[in-house]
């Protein structure tokens, strides 16, 4: 079962995915400076009325299985604890145990 925050951090990536183009656009109409004033304050406003989940900041890496936000290993989405786990049991391709 996903926790919250696993759920909470897959709606926020969507969100940014789906609204990225067009914050971009709205980005570059109002820091060009050799557009008039006044289209560049609605740009500002445009930016203003975008919802919580659409600016790319709020995105934080979490583990995919257990929510945790430290620790994480981006190339699996685990924390540290996850992969090691994983890791032990031999879920995780490529991965294996070090032989001393």
């Amino acid at each position: 079962m996903p926790n919250i925050r696993v759920l909470r951090d897959n709606a926020v990536r969507k969100g940014v995915k789906a609204h990225e183009i067009v914050r971009r656009a709205y980005l570059y109409v109002a820091r060009n400076q050799t557009l008039p004033s006044p289209l560049r304050y609605q740009a500002m406003l445009q930016l203003n009325n975008f919802g919580r989940y659409s600016r790319p900041t709020v995105v934080k890496s979490r583990c995919t299985v257990s929510g945790r936000g430290r620790g994480i290993i981006n190339e699996f989405g685990l924390c540290r604890y996850q992969f090691r786990l994983k890791a032990l049991k031999g879920e995780l391709p490529g991965v294996s145990k070090a032989s001393w």
